[in-house]
């Protein structure tokens, strides 16, 4: 069953119907407060971000390739400004001081940033100059890594051929400092002094080899481009 509504009476009015009114957000409200906040702080930390990525700071690079033994000097570092970001404090600063009686731990090719990694106290090698007779690669160049092998004479005596020694490695992993001999191309004949950074522990047995009958061979260790 259904009732209809009943009109109003005579010279009775409609009721007005009443208006939502909203209202004003006030600076105390707490929604408005936060919401702020994290609109101040997306904006803060996107400027940040922005300009992190943007900024260059001054680091050194190797002028020519770094080996290990040598003395940290100016000499051989040039600076340039780089975008490093999170990994500024991993490489040697180019505005602050040169730390003093640093050596070279391992090779730093020319134009490499310099790793603080790369730089300590003491490295225990020694330069040997070892001469090379045979044809030399020029992937053979200073910050190579070779291993050295010694290759004994072959007997006076046509009988004693069959007694000849096989040839023995004498140091691995060693590190070309130096090369004399004339820039570009393939070194096929006459001699050619290398001087390379052998280990305290492996200078007893070059050194001895280089004092015997027989030549010592160079090999680029596999892998590497010097």
């Amino acid at each position: 069953m259904t009732y209809a509504p009943v009109p109003p009476g005579p010279g009775q009015a409609l009721p007005e119907p009443v208006a939502t009114r909203l209202r004003r957000p006030r600076w105390r409200d707490p929604r408005l407060l936060t919401g702020v906040v994290i609109v101040a702080v997306s904006v803060a930390l996107g400027s940040w971000v922005v300009s992190s990525a943007s900024r260059t700071v001054p680091a050194f690079v190797a002028d020519g390739a770094l080996t290990p033994g040598e003395p940290l000097t100016a000499d051989g570092l040039r600076a340039v400004d780089v975008r490093l970001g999170a990994g500024t404090g991993r490489y040697l600063p180019a505005d602050e001081p040169l730390p003093a009686d640093l050596v070279v731990l391992r090779v730093v090719d020319d134009g490499e940033l310099v790793p603080l990694t790369a730089l300590g106290a003491d490295a225990d090698v020694r330069s040997v100059a070892v001469p090379v007779a045979s044809g030399l690669s020029d992937r053979i160049r200073a910050g190579a890594v070779v291993d050295l092998w010694f290759v004994p004479d072959a007997p006076i005596a046509p009988d004693a051929a069959d007694d000849k020694p096989a040839p023995s490695t004498l140091a691995q992993n060693v590190v070309v400092e130096q090369v004399d001999a004339d820039e570009g191309g393939m070194i096929v004949d006459g001699t050619v002094t290398l001087h390379v950074l052998v280990p305290a522990d492996s200078l007893p047995t070059v050194l001895s080899a280089l004092s015997d009958a027989g030549t010592v061979a160079v090999v680029p260790v596999a892998g590497d481009v010097g």
